[in-house]
């Protein structure tokens, strides 16, 4: 039921808490001798600054040009072969990966890697975080093999250096967990993500964002592993920190909104699933416009919850929006649609509706033939 690539559910990346790394990046500049350079070294540690206050607010569009600028002045100060040029390289590649160029971000982290590695060790803070952040693009780009040796060298080096219970560690543990839960390597994932929740909670309290975003991760795995019950105040807990830090409108907050309603539809909750997924999309078409991919997630979610419970007129309702929505981001001739199609065929068959469920299946031969 999952071939349109639309995600059905939303485990949540901590790749963007690498603005952490860029406040920190300001904290290991040295001050040089020459009043030129100082200047320019103040002007660098002054863009470092505005980029991190732009990272975290998410505007990544504006991050850009002051990443860039960052860079060329690093290089100009103090040399192509110095840490602080390892660390804007960094920067800049996080910021192309979270405006979605991978492209561009692949060879900057590559290089950030070298450089730090060449003039600081094998085993320093910046290699570790450009480590998990390349580790992030593969696994963002489904390219698991690359992505895991990263991830597992990322952990190495932060438990040397920071140690046991360092936020930073978590961090990638989270990220290989979400690695292994995307493969379904449900066993191999939870106690990774069982160790990143427990070092989130003593470093910043059950009640902080990163608490929540790990505990909706691990709800999600208990989710698929059919503990129904240890999934559920899992993300009832996510839910409430989510809510209370971001708003009743994030996006956050709908994505935890639609897993806790596919935990209440396993359950045959139905009402509450209903309600639950309602929410969600209220604040989805709001953030993305009706037509948005994500609306088109819980919309399947919906759908297929509706045929379960027998309300096919529901069903038939959703998975036409599902189709819509489809083709309008992929075009009519994408193999996603198949998926909705499929669907639409199977409810208008189950209602008697021949000839839709004809058209449906054909549209459906029509695309496999294109293959």
């Amino acid at each position: 039921m999952l071939a349109i690539p639309f995600t059905r559910t939303r485990p949540i990346d901590q790749a963007h808490d690498a603005a952490a790394h860029f406040l920190s990046l300001c904290l290991l500049v040295l001050v040089l001798g020459a009043t030129p350079a100082r200047a320019q070294q103040a002007q660098w540690e002054a863009l470092n600054q505005q980029l991190a206050e732009l990272y975290g607010k998410g505007r990544y569009q504006e991050a850009l040009p002051v990443a860039e600028r960052a860079l060329s002045i690093a290089e100009q100060t103090f040399g192509a072969t110095h840490f602080n040029v390892a660390g804007s390289l960094n920067n800049l590649a996080e910021i192309y990966r979270m405006l979605d160029r991978m492209d561009e971000a692949e060879p900057l982290y590559q290089r950030a890697m070298r450089v730090a590695e060449r003039s600081m060790g094998n085993e320093n803070t910046l290699l570790a975080a450009t480590l998990n952040n390349l580790g992030e693009l593969y696994r963002t780009r489904k390219d698991y093999p690359a992505a895991e040796p990263l991830y597992r060298r990322s952990i190495q080096i932060r438990e040397k250096t920071l140690g046991a219970e360092s936020a930073d560690l978590a961090q990638a543990l989270n990220n290989l967990a979400l690695l292994h839960a995307e493969q379904n390597k449900w066993e191999e994932a939870e106690p990774l993500y069982q160790r990143a929740l427990a070092i989130y909670k003593k470093s910043y309290g059950e009640q902080s964002a990163l608490v929540g975003a790990t505990s909706g991760n691990l709800a999600e795995l208990y989710r698929h592993q059919g503990k129904l019950k240890e999934a559920e105040p899992l993300y009832a807990a996510a839910l409430a920190i989510t809510e209370k830090l971001n708003g009743a409108q994030h996006s956050n907050t709908a994505a935890l909104r639609n897993n806790l309603a596919l935990l209440y539809s396993a359950q045959k909750k139905y009402k509450e699933a209903e309600r639950i997924f309602q929410q969600a999309l209220v604040i989805q078409e709001k953030a993305y416009g009706r037509d948005g991919s994500t609306v088109g997630t819980t919309l399947m979610n919906m759908a297929s919850m509706y045929d379960d419970m027998g309300e096919l007129s529901k069903a038939e309702t959703a998975w036409t929006r599902v189709l819509g929505i489809a083709e309008k981001v992929y075009g009519k001739n994408h193999s996603a649609l198949s998926t909705p199609l499929n669907a639409l065929a199977d409810i208008y068959k189950k209602q008697n509706k021949t000839p839709q469920a004809e058209e449906m299946a054909a549209r459906v031969a029509s695309l496999s033939a294109q293959k």
